[in-house]
C-alpha cells in the first residue's frame, strides 16, 4: 500500500534502496492513477491521451504527487510516478488489492531486473517476501524497466526521464 509509510520504508530495506530514489506506484486503472497526480485540466487531458495509447503497459508517468501520498514514495520531490503494468496477474492483484503499490523491480538496488520468479528468489529471498508466479510463457521477455515521462503542465510538455 504505497499509503502506508512501515510498507514504503520495507521496500527500501529490502531492496537496498537509496532513500532519495522515488518508488513507482503500480494502479489497477487509469482512474487510480490520476487520484494519486495534481494536474489541472490541460495535464490530467495529456495524461488521459498517454494513458488510452499505451496502459496498460511499460511506461511510467511522473507528475505532481497529492499531498496525501508519504514523502518517502517520492523521495521528498513532491512528484510520483504512476503506472498500470501490462502484466495480467499484476493487475488482478492491484484490482484486488484496491490500492496503489508502491512496487519497483523485485530485485537488489543496482542488480538487473528480473524476468523470472527465480530470479527474485535469488536476489531476495533472504528477506520475508512472497513472490508471485506465472507461467513461463506470461513471463517478461526481458528486464527493461518501463520508459518515464514527466508531465510538465506549466510549459505543456512531455520530458523523458528515462528510456525503457
Amino acid at each position: 500500500d504505497a499509503f502506508n509509510e512501515a510498507s514504503v520504508a520495507s521496500i527500501f530495506t529490502v531492496k537496498g534502496r537509496p532513500r532519495s530514489d522515488p518508488l513507482i506506484v503500480h494502479v489497477a486503472s487509469a482512474g487510480a492513477a490520476e487520484a494519486l497526480v495534481r494536474l489541472g485540466p490541460g495535464g490530467l487531458e495529456l495524461m488521459r491521451r498517454l494513458t488510452a495509447s499505451f496502459w496498460p503497459g511499460p511506461l511510467t508517468l511522473v507528475a505532481p504527487a497529492v499531498p496525501e501520498l508519504p514523502s518517502a514514495v517520492t523521495s521528498g520531490s513532491g512528484y510520483v510516478g504512476v503506472r498500470v503494468p501490462e502484466h495480467a496477474l499484476a493487475r488482478e492483484l492491484l484490482q484486488r488489492a484496491a490500492v496503489p503499490v508502491a512496487a519497483p523491480s523485485a530485485n537488489r538496488f543496482g542488480h538487473v531486473s528480473p524476468t523470472r520468479a527465480q530470479h527474485v528468489m535469488d536476489d531476495l529471498a533472504h528477506h520475508p517476501i512472497l513472490v508471485l508466479d506465472a507461467p513461463p510463457a506470461d513471463c517478461c521477455g526481458v528486464g527493461i524497466e518501463s520508459t518515464v515521462v514527466k508531465i510538465d503542465e506549466q510549459a505543456g510538455e512531455l520530458i523523458l526521464l528515462r528510456r525503457g
